[in-house]
C-alpha cells in the first residue's frame, strides 16, 4: 500500500513514466521466457518505435532509466537483459538512440559471467555496474528500426 500511495505523490508524466516502464520490463521479461533473444528484440523494436507525437515532451534518458530502477524493483526476475531491452525500445520510443551492449568476464573460478546494459551517447543509461569497465564488450548487436 506505501507503494501504491508514493507512485500516486509523482507528478503525473513521471507517474506514467514508471508504470510504462513496469509493463515494458514485465512484458520484456515475459517475452525472453518463452521466446528467443532475437524475436523479443525485433518485436519490441517493432512495438516500440519512435512514438512521441511532435509538441509532446519526451523523457530524458536520465528519467528512463531512473523509471526502470524502480520498475526491475517490482518486476521479478528482472535481470540486466530484461532491463535493457526494455531500456532500449523505451528510449526509442521517445525518439532517443540507443546502443544494448553485452560483455562478459571470466570468474575466479573459471566461468563465463555476461551482463547487458544500454549506452547513449557514450552515457550508460541503464546496467552501469561499478566494475563494468571489467566486462569484455561483445561485438557490438545491429541497430534494430521499427
Amino acid at each position: 500500500m506505501r507503494t501504491i500511495r508514493r507512485l500516486w505523490r509523482l507528478a503525473r508524466t513521471d507517474r506514467s513514466l514508471v508504470l510504462t516502464a513496469v509493463l515494458w520490463l514485465s512484458v520484456t521479461r515475459f517475452g525472453l521466457w518463452l521466446l528467443p533473444f532475437r524475436v523479443v528484440r525485433r518485436l519490441l523494436a517493432h512495438a516500440g518505435g519512435s512514438r512521441n507525437p511532435p509538441g509532446r515532451s519526451r523523457p530524458s534518458l536520465e528519467r528512463i532509466g531512473w523509471a526502470l530502477a524502480i520498475a526491475r524493483r517490482v518486476v521479478p526476475h528482472a535481470t540486466c537483459l530484461p532491463q535493457a531491452l526494455a531500456a532500449e525500445a523505451l528510449a526509442m520510443r521517445s525518439g532517443h538512440p540507443a546502443d544494448l551492449r553485452i560483455g562478459v568476464i571470466k570468474t575466479a573460478a573459471g566461468r563465463l559471467r555476461a551482463h547487458a546494459w544500454v549506452e547513449s551517447g557514450g552515457r550508460v543509461i541503464v546496467g552501469d555496474v561499478h566494475d563494468l569497465s571489467r566486462y569484455a564488450p561483445l561485438p557490438q548487436l545491429p541497430g534494430i528500426h521499427a
